[in-house]
């Protein structure tokens, strides 16, 4: 990406919130534009796959604190008109100076951008440092080093790291529990099978730009202004393709659909995103590949629910069950247990089976169980007269609380 696109394009457009949206609302924002546009469901529709690029783009500078950060600085110093890259537009100064004006300065002289973004130390350079040179290093490769920065040679024909990528995988609820291996089936950038990410015809091979000596930029004049971009023989790669690839057209690159396996980690939660290094794409002349990220999705499970590290399981007890006591034997996500119920239990106790629940970094939890009482729909004559005289042999009022408020003609 170059300084232009960097401040022109609109970031917070692509994924269609405010300037001022949190981290969840980018984030949700990203995952429904993925969710409608990937090539997966949208086979040979280049308009959508040019679409989930631009979104992957957004979100890969929104979603990082940092990158944020520098993007919108950047984007407030050259809005309202001020100066953009390649443009002819005059560059505000906090001190009025200008070209043609300032102590010492004569009508027309050349200003050099390079010590506006190079940031680079000299005399009278002040003690700040390194100019806006800071600001961009972060996204576009650059970096300090002792003793000054980074040229621009380095970071032009220097090795770029490769774009994340982000994906998505949908697990049963017993599998996010235990943890599971699965293959996921993905397009996304790789290097060209062909040329091996050489951009060059099998049996032949790139060579240093005549142009720019494998620098990757070149300077021009425009007015009072002395600009450096991109070399557009090499277009800033410092190597040039004489017969390219026929495969990735001399990119280096194609879009390819593989498989990966990836270890879901036990215990992984619906909506976590499980960072995987070096599995995103390719990295440009020799750099290191991004990072994939999955999105986790987790499917409800029938029979049990998820309190943090805690399983949770409803068994209903049978009115001779909860009064006599029993020996239940209940699921678990590996196997069975058998859980003693005291007489005399009520509904709503809960019981704890420890060391059944979900695996923990520091501790597996526990399986938590709440009985409650499953009283009949209907009853035959017989049952009914059972009750009935049961009903008749016990003693005692089950809700004094509630007799007394009556007796006193209401509650506190």
């Amino acid at each position: 990406m170059s300084t232009r696109d960097f401040i022109e394009k609109d970031y917070y457009a692509a994924l269609g919130v405010t300037k001022d949206a949190d981290a969840a609302t980018i984030k949700k924002a990203y995952r429904a534009l993925a969710r409608d546009l990937h090539p997966d469901k949208n086979p040979g529709n280049a308009q959508a796959e040019a679409k989930f690029k631009e979104a992957s783009e957004a979100y890969g500078v929104l979603s990082d604190t940092q990158k944020r950060k520098e993007y919108d600085d950047a984007r407030r110093l050259f809005a309202g008109g001020g100066f953009r890259p390649g443009g002819g537009g005059g560059f505000p100064s906090a001190g009025g100076y200008g070209p043609g004006s300032g102590p010492g300065s004569g009508a027309g002289q050349p200003f050099d951008l390079g010590d506006l973004f190079g940031g680079a130390a000299g005399p009278g350079a002040g003690t700040r440092g390194g100019g806006l040179g800071d600001l961009f290093g972060g996204l576009f490769g650059g970096g300090g080093a002792p003793g000054g920065t980074r040229s621009r040679q380095q970071a032009a024909s220097g090795p770029a790291r490769g774009q994340d990528v982000e994906t998505e995988a949908t697990l049963a609820f017993d599998e996010a529990v235990l943890g599971v291996t699965v293959p996921l089936r993905m397009q996304s950038p790789g290097s060209c099978p062909t040329c091996h990410g050489s951009g060059a015809k099998p049996g032949t091979a790139p060579h240093t730009c005549p142009v720019c000596s494998g620098a990757g930029v070149t300077s021009r004049s425009q007015g009072a202004f002395a600009f450096s971009e991109p070399c557009r023989e090499c277009r800033g790669s410092g190597s040039v393709v004489d017969d390219p690839c026929a495969t990735c057209k001399g990119s280096g690159i194609t879009d390819q659909v593989r498989t990966i396996t990836v270890r879901i980690p036990a215990g992984v939660k619906d909506g976590q995103r499980i960072r995987l290094a070096g599995k995103g794409a390719p990295g440009r002349r020799g750099g290191p590949a991004g990072d994939l990220f999955v999105v986790v999705h987790v499917t409800g499970s029938e029979l049990f629910g998820r309190s943090g590290d805690d399983l949770t399981l409803e068994v209903p007890l049978s009115f001779a069950e909860a009064a006599l006591g029993t020996t239940l034997t209940v699921p678990t996500l590996e196997g069975t247990v058998s859980l003693r119920v005291p007489p005399g239990t009520a509904g709503g106790r809960t019981f704890r089976v420890r060391g059944r629940g979900v695996p923990g970094k520091s501790r597996t939890g526990d399986l938590l169980v709440t009985v409650s009482i499953a009283v009949p729909g209907s009853l035959t004559p017989e049952a009914r007269a059972a009750v009935e005289a049961l009903a008749g042999q016990l003693q005692g009022d089950p809700r004094p609380e509630v007799t007394a408020a009556v007796r006193a003609g209401g509650g506190a």
